[in-house]
């Protein structure tokens, strides 16, 4: 895909201000360790993960996706009034009917006349939602979009403690749990445009490529658990290594596509997953660990929000800078990968 019109004009990032260390959740569960002989500090020592942001209990994904989209319409240039799409792009989601954004588009206080709806596709929905954005800017069937993601992984932390806690597991048992005490809270909003819209102060988006490896479907599945909490169960090493060789094979034609090359690369924004995931992305693509810019030690995988709240906070942090070259490097369960150019 390619794309000629399209600016990312404004990205705003909304965090929740309760803390949980990866030691606060291993004291937890301190009658599994004990009763398993499994060491303190694991947590963090396996991932990288120092801690992670929590919402307060109760919060809705629409609420985390409206805090976020309110930050960024303070941030941009576009009226309220150019908005001609709003997509929720998260996992967490209110409820099955009706979608999420509507209940987010009504908090923020978006126009009637933009479109409405949710694009849920694992941790890589954000980056699924700019592409539609994109094409329908192209086409000219809108000139800005707004794009919220509000992930909750609250209720899923929770439930794995208390999963963790009952029954009598073993080492083995719980290691398809391992990886839902990563997850934090977060959420992130962006507003798409035309390029004109953004009056000359908006990074451009050039294009990119997707890849699928559905045959890895059953690697990461999530669903509700009893009484509406969440529940998920992941088989880690196998899905990092299916998932490296589908960002192998993505780079290849992302690197076709654009003309981009490891060391035309001045930023890589890429999904934060933990150290053992970053590391062998990193190795398996060819790119500098240099070249990262990573959240996930103090704020966890967040799903969708994941990848565009660290571009937005790296900008914050001048990590990008104005010309620079960004490859936005998605991946989710599933497996589906995306890779995305943008000239800063």
């Amino acid at each position: 895909m390619r794309f000629s019109n399209v600016c990312l004009e404004s990205v705003a990032v909304s965090l929740p201000a309760e803390v949980w260390t990866s030691a606060q959740i291993e004291e937890r569960l301190r009658p599994l360790y004990e009763r398993l002989r499994l060491p303190f500090g694991r947590l963090e020592l396996m991932t990288g993960i120092r801690e992670r942001r929590m919402w307060p209990d109760g919060t809705r994904p629409s609420d985390a996706s409206a805090a976020a989209g309110r930050a960024v319409l303070g941030a941009t240039r576009v009226r309220r009034e150019d908005i001609g799409l709003f997509i929720h792009a998260a996992v967490s989601r209110d409820m099955l009917e009706p979608a999420s954004a509507s209940f987010a588009h009504r908090k923020i206080g978006l126009p009637a006349s933009a479109q409405v709806f949710d694009v849920s596709n694992a941790c890589l929905g954000f980056l699924n939602s700019i592409v539609t954005a994109a094409a329908m800017i192209e086409s000219g069937q809108i000139r800005a979009a707004l794009i919220a993601a509000g992930e909750n992984g609250r209720p899923l932390v929770e439930e794995t403690v208390r999963t963790l806690l009952s029954g009598s597991h073993d080492r083995n048992s719980i290691k398809p749990f391992f990886a839902n005490l990563t997850i934090g809270c977060g959420a992130v909003a962006a507003v798409v445009c035309r390029a004109d819209l953004a009056g000359g102060a908006g990074h451009r988006l050039l294009g990119g490529v997707c890849r699928s490896a559905t045959e890895h479907s059953e690697l990461c599945q999530g669903d509700t658990a009893n009484e509406g909490a969440l529940a998920m169960q992941t088989d880690s090493e196998r899905l990092l290594e299916a998932g490296v060789a589908l960002a192998r094979e993505t780079w290849g034609e992302f690197a076709a596509t654009t003309g981009w090359t490891t060391s035309s690369v001045d930023r890589a924004i890429c999904h934060q997953v933990g150290s053992a995931h970053r590391r062998r992305l990193f190795e398996t693509v060819g790119l500098d660990l240099a070249k990262d810019f990573s959240t996930f030690e103090t704020l966890g995988n967040m799903g969708s929000a994941s990848l565009p709240a660290t571009l937005g906070l790296a900008a914050q942090a001048g990590a990008v800078r104005s010309g620079d070259r960004v490859a936005l490097m998605g991946i989710g369960s599933g497996l589906n990968c995306m890779m995305l150019a943008l000239e800063w």
